[in-house]
This record gives C-alpha cells, sequence and structure tokens, in this order.
C-alpha cells in the first residue's frame, strides 16, 4: 500500500487499488517530518494525527494548539496546518481519508451530534487508558489493510473506520457533549466557516454580513468578542494565508495566483500582499 504525506494531500484518482486510493496511513511518525514543514501545509483530503507521546505547538486554521499527547488531531480538507515547536520525543500515526471516503463516513454520521463536535474541537486530549485502543486500531487497519483479496475492501475498510468512531473514538470527545453555544459563539462559527468557503471570491465585510443577515457592525463586535479578531481580520489571514501557500508550493505564476484569489490585477494584489505582509509576493517566493 502507498503511504506518503504531502505538502498538498491530493489523493489520485487512478490508482488500481480502491484501498490505496481512499485511505492512506503512516505509523511511527516523529519529529523529523513535521519539523520539516517550515511554512503551512494547506490539506485537500481530511486527515487524523494520533499523537502518541510529546508536545508540539501548531496553528489548525490559523488557530494556536499547545499539544500535549496522548491527542487526537482531526485536520479536515481545505483547512491548514503550521507545525511549529516539537518536542524530540514526538511520536504519533497519520491517517488520510480520501474525498469519498470522508463523504462516506459524512452520510453515516451526518443526523449524529458528534459531528458537530468534532467540527468544533480539532483537537482533543485522550484518556491514557484508551490509548491501547488507538494503537491496537493502527496494527488492526495495517493486517486489514493487507488482505488486497477481499473484492469489498472498500466497504469493509468504512465499516472499520465507523466501528472504531463509535466504540472508541467517541469517548474524547464526550466532555463536550453538552456543550451549549451562544448566540454569539454559533454567529462566530457560521462567519468563520462562511469565510473559510467564500474567501478566495469574496474579501468584504458586507458579503459576509449580507449572508447572516445582521449588519458588518455587529458582525465584526461579535467576532472580535468571541475570537480576539476582528472579521477583516480574518478574511485576511485567510487570503494571505492562502497566497502564501500558492506561493511555496505551486508553480503558478503571480498574476495566476492574482486571479485565484480574484483581484483585479497584480499590482493590486501585490500592494495588498506586501502592506499585510511587509514584502512583495516575489520576495516572499524567493525567500
Amino acid at each position: 500500500m502507498t503511504s506518503s504525506l504531502h505538502y498538498n494531500l491530493n489523493l489520485p484518482d487512478d490508482l488500481s487499488s480502491i484501498l490505496e486510493q481512499d485511505f492512506w496511513m503512516l505509523e511511527n511518525v516523529g519529529p523529523a517530518m513535521f519539523s520539516a514543514v517550515r511554512e503551512p501545509v494547506k490539506f485537500a483530503a481530511s486527515t487524523w494525527v494520533v499523537i502518541f507521546s510529546g508536545k508540539c505547538k501548531a496553528d489548525i486554521n490559523l488557530v494556536t494548539y499547545e499539544i500535549d499527547g496522548p491527542t487526537l488531531v482531526n485536520i479536515k480538507s481545505d483547512q491548514f496546518l503550521h507545525p511549529k515547536d516539537i518536542s524530540d520525543d514526538f511520536n504519533s500515526g497519520v491517517i488520510v481519508l480520501s474525498k469519498r471516503i470522508s463523504e462516506s463516513l459524512f452520510m453515516f454520521m451526518k443526523g449524529s451530534s458528534l459531528t458537530a463536535v468534532v467540527n468544533r474541537h480539532p483537537v482533543v486530549p485522550i484518556d491514557p487508558q484508551l490509548l491501547p485502543e488507538f494503537k491496537k486500531f493502527f496494527v488492526d487497519t495495517a493486517n486489514f489493510l493487507s488482505d488486497l483479496s477481499n473484492p469489498y475492501g472498500s466497504q469493509a475498510l468504512l465499516f472499520h473506520i465507523l466501528l472504531f468512531i463509535h466504540k472508541t473514538g467517541y469517548k474524547c470527545y464526550e466532555p463536550f457533549a453538552n456543550e451549549v453555544l451562544s448566540r454569539q459563539g454559533r454567529l462566530s462559527d457560521q462567519f468563520l466557516q462562511l469565510v473559510l468557503e467564500n474567501f478566495r471570491k469574496e474579501r468584504f465585510l458586507e458579503f459576509y454580513a449580507n449572508q447572516l443577515q445582521i449588519t458588518p457592525k455587529h458582525l465584526s463586535r461579535t467576532v472580535k468578542q468571541q475570537t480576539g479578531y476582528t472579521a477583516v481580520d480574518w478574511i485576511e489571514r485567510y487570503v494571505i494565508l492562502e497566497a502564501k501557500v500558492l506561493l511555496k508550493s505551486s508553480n503558478l505564476t503571480i498574476q495566476q495566483i492574482s486571479d485565484e484569489l480574484n483581484f483585479p490585477s497584480q499590482s493590486f494584489f501585490g500592494k495588498y500582499f506586501k502592506k499585510l505582509t511587509g514584502m512583495s509576493p516575489k520576495e516572499f517566493r524567493n525567500s
């Protein structure tokens, strides 16, 4: 089975094995791999990281987390990861789910309250008593994937994952099961989801306020109270982070990146980028 972790996790569609196509797993991932990632990584596939031991500091979708294993980390498709400080004793397992598997899981879990809790808490501690079950899941999955003679391998894999989630994984989220969000908290969550979906085309606050049917002033004040950043700050941070990822990890020209982010011209994009980063797109790409 092919196992890999890339700066952009784009799973190919033409592999002969459905299991290789839909599910990648790496075991015993130490600090070297994550330490090599010096710029933000944008994921094109849902990824779970089980941190068995060690500590790290990482930004996930522009929010900084201090992580002390054992911990379960969920990075959704189109989200950003920027690993920072990582201890020498860091050890983890990484699971990558293709869009097909992720959507199949969602179909089974879309009515579950667990889905909403997972979306709100990308980083949760693992009770040390559960750690043997997580390690066993990796061992069982490796053995399971080695049986390529099973003609129903993709279906069996799906139910294998679902069984683990509902037998063991859910326990990590039990402390948050009765969490009640304030109206302001829900509004802030809705805004951040809208930004994630639309920041490449929509950079102006009025668009998001209209979508949420509130005034721009009310939106900005609420988001600031809930997150510490204004609504405009969040939009700008997503745009700049996407620009940085494209400048560092793609072969697109600066003009093409400007077009991708819906700027009226390369010159306008350059001024916007320099205002917020202190350097031009070209200077950043060559840095």
